[in-house]
């Protein structure tokens, strides 16, 4: 075997990869509608690849050693591993080559679906935002090397004299996230098929190291959580077989040096278990994981990637008590340690120096990915070079640190005493049959009622409205008056329509967070601080920075006046406190509990002025509340307990007669069912159409007594869906929870979507609820 080839002294484990202006999601989203060819995309994301290699260098991070990733990726870095490795579901075989291959059309299509055929379904990543398309794996799934994106990419950033790392997800986390195919075996688990998906893996690999590669990333946070399908004892046995295949039977120099990545946990049990094979490198995740204080036999060979530089949230590091953690790492016995970040970059925007609008202390407590890869280029120099080689950017650092902890607006005594003085009382309703009985009678609606989840097309006028508002290119009359026009022809399309429940279409929002945010002492927001949510989607994560509260009413006037127009009930809206959180760069100096609590009663003195206005129905949105579960059963139950907690704190002061309704969504909601029954929403609306209803099946088992709204079609895909997949949908919603319980509605809001696409989906929806309805 070949002598080891150096591993970088810091690196960062990926880069966001949609660009400063979200320059990728523009070219691809052309290219769907039409308006740019696939030759025109592919340079774009060439620019982009290469503007990324520039950037990282510039920073600091050397180009002659593997120390910037490959990491990028048109639409998800899991479906990315899909193409490779040719698992691509029987619907779309006709989109593939003679080799297997799938070009950027064909991929695209598996991504958003087509006609009949359904996308890939989407998921959750972990306890992050970000979504992937989830692969389905069956006996009867073909591996074969089919896609050479990896290998293609490694070699145009070598062709520019860059020696990047490749980045893959890892075959045991490719496995682990998979779901079954239909028609399966009882029992049967992608992992089973790992002995054959290892030599696509091999042959990747072999032809990596044959470009030119040395080093190359597989990420494994499948081995950090203990959230997914597959048994702890089986993932560990697989991490057994997977590296003994591609790290011992497969020498260098036929491979690269494999460098395993575990982020977003704590890799406990499974660290002896790596460090007992042959990979070259392992990386620890020490924001979310602990730090390991005993020697681990097999570490004496590798290098201990340390990622102490959070690369989830965008506080500036306490570079002094970094430097601390990998002076402590010494114990382990590593045969090296060198500095990275938790987890990729791309969960934070591009650049501080891109928001001239944020205050200008704040930004100084902030670090996003560029300042990221500084301090990661910092402790690397402090930890070969002398504490006194970074002297001044530990003071600086340590200044920064402090700044904010004594910064006006972070701790407010008023917002502490309210929060401090909750009884018990203030987290529940009474009971729900009593609700039940006094809502039918104040709403008065049909069996299957009828709506959508809030949200309406953003037309490019509502967006340029919104645009020159901001700009002060029209004044606050005239934009409430765009708005309020808009509202009338969300309603007036509703009532065409035939839905029972009507929303106001949230024209006002920017994004079901940030436009909250904007409204609530607390916060920041930025201008350019973009992070990919999923596919072409990005959203700009509002900045929790100091104690929270709501100085005045936020969406009343809004609602009231689309409850003017209209006899028919209209929901307030609203998103609740964890999704709040969840979907914000929150501030990492006190509980989250606490923090939460502060939101929720924020909420809940906004959902007590929508009552006394008159609105009957009010939605608190919380998809995002299976996201933060965490990766560790043993951490479930204090997450679960204050997440809850929080939302019934926004929620139990209402009458009776008032309906509490809540949405959750692209996640695996059965590990949660407790949970969900413990929110105490009337009406709770889940994603269940690329699922296929499954979630239908956890409700009816739980024995869930309120109210739910399955989702009968997926708004993340262009594709009307006909009349009849939606009846069969709701037929078998029917059959398994009773009618009474149920509503009928789409998988989530429609934001994202087209006014023509959208009509034709809901007069689909409606038509099926009809014939639904006839068969009772």
């Amino acid at each position: 075997m070949s002598e080891t080839p150096q591993f970088p002294t810091g690196s960062v484990l990926g880069y966001p990869r949609i660009g400063p202006r979200r320059e990728l999601k523009k070219a691809i989203e052309a290219f769907w509608a039409g308006r740019s060819t696939a030759e025109e995309v592919e340079a774009t994301a060439a620019q982009l690849r290469r503007r990324t290699r520039n950037r990282l260098a510039e920073l600091g991070l050397p180009t002659d050693v593997p120390a910037i990733p490959s990491a990028f990726s048109f639409y998800d870095h899991v479906l990315d591993a899909s193409a490779v490795v040719g698992a691509i579901p029987a619907r779309f075989a006709d989109l593939l080559d003679e080799d297997g291959g799938l070009d950027l059309a064909g991929y695209s299509t598996v991504a958003r679906g087509r006609g009949d055929d359904l996308p890939l379904e989407m998921t959750k990543w972990f306890d992050t935002n970000y979504h992937y398309l989830v692969p389905e794996i069956g006996p009867e799934t073909e591996f074969r090397y089919a896609g050479t994106r990896p290998v293609a990419e490694f070699v145009e950033a070598l062709a520019d004299g860059v020696l990047t790392r490749p980045v893959l997800v890892g075959p045991v986390t490719y496995l682990a996230l998979a779901k079954a195919t239909e028609g399966a075996p009882e029992g049967f688990l992608p992992i089973d098929r790992l002995p054959d998906l290892l030599p696509v893996y091999a042959d990747l690999l072999r032809d990596l190291a044959a470009a030119g590669a040395t080093w190359v990333q597989l990420e494994e946070p499948a081995l950090v959580s203990e959230s997914i399908d597959v048994p702890v004892e089986r993932l560990l046995a697989a991490t057994v077989e997977a590296y003994r295949a591609l790290a011992t039977e497969l020498t260098r120099p036929q491979r690269p040096a494999i460098f395993v990545a575990a982020p977003y946990g704590d890799l406990d049990a499974a660290l002896p278990v790596l460090a007992a094979t042959d990979v070259e490198a392992i990386g620890l995740d020490l924001v979310k994981g602990a730090v390991p204080t005993q020697a681990v036999p097999g570490l004496e060979t590798k290098t201990l990637v340390a990622g102490v530089i959070d690369g989830h949230n965008i506080w500036r590091a306490d570079l002094d008590a970094k430097l601390q953690i990998l002076e402590q790492l010494e114990v382990l016995g590593a045969a090296a340690v060198t500095v990275g970040t938790s987890t990729s970059l791309f969960h934070v925007p591009h650049d501080t120096a891109d928001e001239p609008n944020l205050d200008a202390s704040l930004t100084t407590w902030l670090a996003f990915a560029d300042q990221k890869v500084v301090e990661v280029v910092t402790l690397a120099e402090g930890l070969t070079e002398g504490r006194e080689a970074i002297h001044e950017q530990l003071l600086e650092a340590a200044d920064a640190v402090a700044s904010r902890r004594g910064a006006p607006g972070v701790v407010r005594p008023e917002v502490r005493e309210r929060t401090a003085a909750l009884t018990e009382d203030a987290f529940n309703r009474g009971a729900f049959e009593g609700r039940k009985e006094a809502q039918a009678a104040r709403l008065n609606l049909p069996p299957l009622p009828t709506t959508t989840i809030g949200s309406f097309p953003q037309t490019p006028e509502i967006r340029k409205a919104r645009a020159a508002h901001g700009k002060g290119e029209l004044t606050d009359e005239q934009y409430t008056d765009e708005m309020k026009a808009e509202i009338r022809r969300v309603v007036e399309l509703q009532e065409r329509i035939g839905l029972d429940v009507l929303v106001h279409g949230e024209p006002e929002r920017n994004d079901m967070v940030q436009y909250f945010a904007e409204n609530l002492d607390g916060f920041a927001v930025t201008e350019n601080g973009w992070v990919q949510s999923y596919g072409s989607r990005c959203t700009r994560p509002s900045i929790l920075w100091g104690d929270v509260s709501r100085p005045r009413p936020i969406t009343v006037d809004w609602t009231t006046y689309t409850q003017s127009l209209t006899s028919k009930p209209v929901k307030g809206m609203l998103t609740g406190p964890v999704t709040i959180l969840a979907w914000s760069f929150v501030r990492d100096d006190q509980p989250l509990r606490e923090t939460a609590n502060q939101v929720g009663l924020a909420l809940r003195d906004e959902i007590a002025d929508l009552e006394a206005a008159g609105i009957a129905i009010i939605q608190v949105d919380e998809p995002a509340l299976r996201e933060l579960l965490p990766l560790r059963a043993a951490d479930h139950a204090d997450y679960l307990d204050w997440s809850v907690r929080s939302f019934r704190l926004s929620t139990a002061g209402v009458r009776p007669d008032t309906q509490i309704h809540t949405h959750l969504c692209y996640s695996e909601f059965g590990q949660i069912m407790g949970a969900i029954d413990g929110l105490d929403a009337d009406v709770t609306s889940i994603e269940a159409a690329r699922s296929k209803m499954e979630i239908v099946e956890d409700i009816a088992a739980a024995g869930y007594p309120r109210a739910v709204g399955p989702g009968v079609y997926d708004i993340h895909s262009p594709r009307v869906p006909s009349v009849e997949e939606i009846t069969d949908l709701l037929s078998g919603a029917v059959k398994a929870i009773a009618v009474d319980q149920l509503w009928v509605n789409p998988d989530c809001g429609l934001k994202t979507r087209r006014y023509e696409e959208t009509t034709a989906s809901l007069e689909h929806m409606l038509a099926a609820t009809q014939a639904v309805r006839t068969t009772l």
